[in-house]
């Protein structure tokens, strides 16, 4: 990130050992090789005490990926992912059903306090687009709602603080939620913007399970050559390998299994949300900049020539290519290389050495 210093985080073993980081199994024991002694130790913490982590990136950035695996290693019954988006937009459901809409309008009658009429922002969310925020003392009223339903865990909170007023609120958040004698802390990613946009621009689903996969950085077991795509048009087609996709009976028997397609706009990469980016960036730099908060420091990548001293090379995200030999396609990897945000050329990290990064700096951070 541009004018930040996100230190280079170390995960290179001193004796390698291999694993497949796509393997459950395997991942585990990588994170107990990798970080097994701070494994320990959080989950000891957790045992009495809890924390609040915010979590800052850019949009598509890893943040669910990250809170997902780090509770997954550590305790899935002790932590929780608390996204404000996911929130919002199971409102936009809530309120479209009369009932439930006056179960909430009692509730925000009662916790609501801020500057906009509450039948006002009732008014204006029936017709909000995804591009409107809604008022901060609204969105902590209901993230208190939520949250109260967790018990007591440790939480890491997605997509709060939004605005430049909320990096403030975020400070005090803790207290409306009955957090007030536990730690909290920032999350900062730290994710070229090259590395979204081919995340973006090269993914595909499945249009019978919604199963994404990347064209480019995350293939299936098959992949397909359609020699008659024109001009501009993909050649190459992965394959749904979804155990549970309703295709897969067919492709077991020997049949066409179901061809993964671009979603409508995603072939544009980052452009549509470009300036929501440049917004997730500069509340980072804030956020940063802000003093008495411990923060974590989280980069997704690894200039190229730093990577044999700092990481395993299965480590690394492989990047996929194809070629087709005697009529099949063959697919190959190599370690897929783009620019950061200082025209460096650099390594994308998988998602497991960075979540042993976020392990081991939070323990220093909680002083575990």
């Amino acid at each position: 990130m541009k004018n930040l210093d996100f230190p280079v985080f170390k995960t290179k073993s001193d004796e390698y050992k291999k694993f497949d980081l796509t393997d459950a199994k395997s991942r585990q024991d990588y994170f107990e090789y990798k970080a097994g002694p701070e494994i320990k130790k959080m989950r000891e913490y957790l045992k009495k005490n809890t924390f609040i982590a915010y979590f800052m990136g850019k949009k598509s950035s890893g943040k669910g990926t990250y809170a997902k695996m780090f509770a997954e290693v550590i305790d899935k019954d002790r932590i929780a992912h608390f996204s404000i988006g996911d929130m919002i937009r199971s409102f936009d459901e809530v309120i479209q059903d009369p009932a439930r809409r006056g179960e909430m309008v009692k509730f925000l009658e009662k916790n609501y306090r801020g500057r906009m009429p509450l039948e006002d922002i009732m008014k204006s969310w029936d017709n909000r687009s995804t591009k409107t925020l809604l008022p901060t003392e609204l969105i902590l009223a209901l993230a208190k709602r939520e949250i109260s339903k967790l018990g007591k865990k440790a939480i890491f909170l997605d997509g709060f603080p939004r605005d430049i007023d909320q990096v403030s609120y975020s400070l005090f958040f803790r207290d409306l939620i009955d957090y007030r004698d536990d730690p909290d802390v920032f999350i900062l990613i730290d994710v070229p913007t090259n590395v979204i946009d081919e995340r973006v621009k090269f993914r595909v689903i499945c249009p019978l399970c919604q199963t994404s996969r990347n064209v480019k950085l995350l293939a299936t077991k098959k992949v397909e050559y359609d020699p008659s795509a024109g001009s501009g048009q993909a050649k190459f087609h992965l394959i749904c390998d979804n155990a549970n996709c309703p295709a897969s009976a067919k492709a077991s028997a020997g049949k066409p299994g179901a061809r993964m397609t671009t979603k409508e706009g995603d072939e544009q990469g980052i452009e549509p949300i470009r300036a929501r980016l440049e917004k997730d960036e500069m509340l980072i730099k804030e956020a940063y900049n802000l003093k008495g908060i411990p923060k974590v420091l989280l980069r997704n990548s690894i200039p190229s020539k730093q990577t044999k001293d700092f990481t395993d090379d299965y480590e690394i995200t492989p990047e996929y290519v194809y070629e087709v030999k005697d009529g099949k396609v063959i697919t190959t990897e190599r370690p897929w290389e783009v620019k950061d945000d200082e025209g460096t050329l650099s390594n994308s990290l998988m998602p497991p050495p960075v979540v042993v990064s976020l392990i081991k700096q939070l323990v220093k951070v909680l002083g575990i």
